[in-house]
């Protein structure tokens, strides 16, 4: 199987421990972009669809170690975005945000 560049990024608010995060996401494979805050690369052998389950499920798993008040990511697969997600507390989960189209 090919190799899928990843990239992240990630928008979060109320961080309390950015070293738990960072040091997660590092033992994930995970790696800071320099001078970038809250950018990260990475690679997959896998497919896209498990690539991209693995990364919403490492991001929610970083977050919820590192404590947080909302969050919201968007990453490119060989640079194909994906649509944004925003973290539901409730659900515990990352959301799919859906772009609404405007007809006029």
């Amino acid at each position: 199987m090919e190799t899928i560049d990843v990239l992240v990024l990630l928008d979060v608010g109320g961080l309390q421990d950015e070293s738990e995060l960072q040091s997660f996401l590092k033992k994930k494979s995970f790696k800071t972009v320099e001078d970038e805050k809250f950018v990260y690369t990475s690679t997959s052998t896998t497919s896209l669809v498990f690539t991209r389950t693995y990364i919403l499920e490492i991001f929610k798993e970083a977050l919820e170690k590192a404590g947080f008040e909302e969050a919201n990511l968007v990453f490119l697969l060989n640079e194909q975005p994906s649509n944004p997600y925003t973290y539901d507390k409730k659900e515990k989960a990352f959301i799919e945000v859906k772009e609404e189209v405007v007809n006029s």
